[in-house]
């Protein structure tokens, strides 16, 4: 019964691989037909949808939109009942604003007085378009998070939509937004005047401070681990501008004309190139036999060493028979005797040899 179960479990293995890869080879097929009576999902633009209410909120103001969908238009007038003669340029801006993906709820804010809007520019700041797209990722940071940081410091909406950031919110908060967009397209981390703007922040809740200068509290930041560049060896030097043209060069028969070799005949003139080629070669001549001697010019010999004096070279031969009978009195692994006990035993040893002859 064991063995049974086992094989069985074995062959519902192998089955239910068989049936995974049936499922897999039914689905690729699924995805690549096309099912029958399908239709693409139209599409609703959200301005569209949107357009009554921008309708109503310039009709408080007595101006006039339209919408036009067939030439991708929007247009705002004024009638005979506008009576604020800057409304005009706040509904304006609030096109512009919907263009660039501003949702109505943010962009209808711009006709309050207290509310501008920046569009700023960033398209043509970076050439390389793979640079281009790291730091305006960098300005928006992981899951929007820098960019919600900027929000909150300036009391501003910021949008990024293609090579534009839109900004919606008071004047001073624009102010700081175009900075830090500027300087995050300059390769400038947009988390430097994040700091900045949080000590700001601070130092503005304290009475005392609001009229001192803040920049001993400010940080500063500098590069440390970028390489410095290397200056060129030859530096061009700009010429300063001249409304004149510069002067023609001298042709070949001004200058003849200045040494008078124009005036002179044909014979004269080519008697007088053989001259100077003559010279070149005897010129020529001259150096390379130079250089054919330098081979044949002996080495400067060094100085030999002046000779001693004799009186110097003289050897001391006392000191020298000093040394070798003070070496015939010393034995190997003693220690050395006195002179004095060395001879009295030389004399005893003879007396000795004496009586014994």
């Amino acid at each position: 019964m064991a063995s049974s179960t086992v094989e069985d479990g074995v062959s519902g293995q192998k089955s239910g691989k068989t049936s995974k890869k049936t499922q897999n080879e039914v689905d690729e097929s699924q995805l690549l037909t096309v099912p029958d009576g399908w239709k693409e999902p139209s599409f609703k633009a959200y301005l569209k949808e949107c357009w009554p209410l921008v309708e109503k909120a310039l009709g408080e103001a007595h101006i006039k939109a339209s919408l036009d969908l067939i030439e991708g238009s929007m247009t705002v007038s004024t009638t005979k009942k506008t009576f604020d003669p800057y409304v005009i340029l706040r509904a304006r801006d609030l096109i512009k604003l919907l263009a660039r993906s501003v949702p109505f709820d943010q962009a209808v804010r711009i006709l309050q007085d207290d509310v501008a809007c920046d569009i700023i520019k960033i398209g043509t700041l970076v050439r390389n378009r793979e640079r281009f797209v790291k730091r305006r990722q960098r300005l928006i940071g992981p899951k929007g998070s820098t960019l919600k940081a900027l929000e909150l410091l300036t009391n501003c909406y910021v949008m990024v939509q293609g090579n534009t950031v839109s900004a919606l919110g008071p004047h001073g908060g624009l102010k700081e937004v175009r900075k830090v967009v500027m300087d995050t397209m300059k390769n400038i981390h947009p988390i430097y005047n994040i700091k900045t703007l949080m000590i700001k922040r601070e130092l503005s809740k304290d009475p005392e401070l609001r009229t001192q200068n803040w920049e001993r509290f400010l940080p500063k930041f500098r590069h440390k681990n970028l390489a410095k560049r290397k200056e060129p060896k030859k530096k061009s030097m700009k010429k300063e501008y001249t409304p004149f043209p510069p002067p023609q060069p001298e042709s070949q028969v001004d200058r003849e004309l200045a040494t008078g070799e124009f005036f002179l005949r044909e014979s004269v003139k080519r008697r007088k190139k053989m001259e100077e080629i003559k010279v070149k070669q005897t010129e020529a001549l001259t150096k390379k036999q130079e250089e054919r001697n330098k081979a044949f010019i002996p080495p400067k010999e060094k100085p030999l060493m002046m000779k001693s004096n004799k009186a110097d070279t003289q050897l001391d031969i006392e000191a020298i028979k000093a040394k070798v009978q003070k070496a015939k009195t010393k034995k190997l692994g003693a220690p050395p005797l006195n002179p004095a006990a060395a001879a009295a035993n030389a004399n005893a040893n003879k007396k000795k040899a004496k009586g014994k002859g």
